[in-house]
Formats: structure tokens, sequence, C-alpha cells
């Protein structure tokens, strides 16, 4: 993951959502509890149930939720298979594009 800049996986079963694993998730149940990385099955460190919106659920809410729930990465899930993972970096780009483009519109109405 740090080879690649990710912060996390998710863990599938075939096409079923089985678990997500973070670097969070790593650094806890792995380094921090003294585990050896190649003994220590993915299942054993894995988050689950995993937290999941489909693809219609509004920003807003995403971010409520992973601000709840204290995670950074949420799979999107569309008639039970993953499509995708948004993470809170994604949601912030989102809101700050949002409110640019209302700041925008703003200015053009001043000036009109």
């Amino acid at each position: 993951m740090a080879e690649k800049s990710i912060g996390a996986v998710l863990v599938m079963r075939g096409e079923v959502l089985a678990g997500i694993l973070s670097e969070r998730d790593y650094a806890r149940k792995v380094v921090l509890q003294g585990r050896s990385s190649a003994d220590t099955p993915v299942e054993a460190i894995m988050t689950t149930p995993v937290v999941t919106v489909g693809p219609d659920t509004p920003v807003e809410a995403c971010m409520q939720l992973m601000t709840e729930r204290r995670i950074r990465h949420l799979p999107v899930v569309e008639h039970g298979a993953v499509a995708g993972v948004i993470s809170i970096g994604d949601l912030v780009k989102a809101v700050i594009a949002d409110q640019q483009m209302e700041l925008e519109q703003l200015q053009r109405y001043i000036v009109s």
C-alpha cells in the first residue's frame, strides 16, 4: 500500500466484499501488537463489516458517515457489486469544487 500510495484496499471473496484493510488497521493490529506481517492473515486484521454507500448517496451524507465512523475510505456498492471507493480527500475536493462554482455564480450575479 505504501509503495502505491494507497490508504486502504478492499478484501474480496470472489465478487463479494468481505472487508477493508487500511493503513490504520495494519498499524494498530500488526505493528502496535507486535505481530509479524508475514504470519498475520489479512482476515485477522481487516475491518468487517464494511460501511458502504450507494452511487446516489449525497456527498454531505458520505462526509457525515465518514466523520461519525472515523473512516477515511468508503466503498460504493451498487446492486451488491463494488462500483468503486471514495476517500475523504475525494469528498473534500468535491465540496471545494462546488463552493468554487457557487462563488463564481455569485460573482457573476453581483457584476451583472
